[in-house]
């Protein structure tokens, strides 16, 4: 396969909702975090990457026909390049709900880490931890105002960096409209569904009552 549609949004940002969005749509299956935590052999493309030592991207996409949320927003401008017919879309939202929710959700999750030990768990969360909080947020992530200057860079960059025929900036309320249109695919006859919440993250996290419930 070869990606078809490129989310470079931050985490946080509807990703998964947009996941499932883009799979409704017929571009599935689509890349996201999630994948790698259910398909560990996906884990040293990405340490690798997190090394400096970027995989060839036909291996590591072989199996979907889109990408969302981190990592691979961490390597936007070598994907978009290495893809140079995908869409784009770029995910936002408020920054300052961005931060709180990334505070409640993954930074913690991360930041767990060292409490686990060896194994694919520990691999994925190290990779992220180095990925996301080292990386991309300079080993500031707690730090409100450098972290939200650092979304807003990122939008700004990849608003700059690609033509309104290839990039779509959009917010999952908005809904299938915008999106559709933008892929040039039918509106489907379902609503769309916000999903992986706050709530819903944090009942996932192996050690909660809902997840021990699974």
């Amino acid at each position: 396969m070869v990606l078809q549609v490129i989310g470079v949004g931050f985490g946080r940002t509807g990703t998964n909702s947009l996941k499932q969005a883009l799979e409704t749509l017929g571009f599935g299956p689509c890349h996201h975090m999630f994948e790698i935590r259910e398909n560990p052999e996906q884990i040293p493309y990405w340490s690798a990457a997190a090394r400096g030592e970027i995989p060839d991207w036909d291996d590591v996409f072989v199996n979907y026909q889109s990408a969302v949320d981190w990592p691979s927003v961490r390597y936007w401008r070598e994907i978009t390049s290495h893809y140079p017919e995908a869409k784009i879309v770029l995910s936002v939202r408020d920054r300052e709900n961005w931060f709180e929710s990334v505070h409640k959700t993954i930074y913690p999750a991360m930041c767990e880490r060292e409490n686990i030990g060896p194994g694919d768990r520990r691999d994925m969360l190290d990779m992220a931890y180095e990925t996301v909080v080292e990386q991309t947020f300079g080993g500031r992530m707690d730090d409100q105002n450098h972290a939200i200057s650092i979304f807003d860079a990122h939008i700004k960059e990849v608003q700059g960096s690609f033509d309104a025929e290839r990039l779509l900036t959009y917010e999952i309320s908005e809904g299938w409209q915008p999106l559709c249109e933008f892929l040039g695919v039918p509106i489907p006859d379902i609503p769309m569904h916000r999903t992986n919440t706050t709530k819903e993250f944090n009942e996932r996290k192996p050690g909660s009552a809902a997840a021990s419930k699974t």
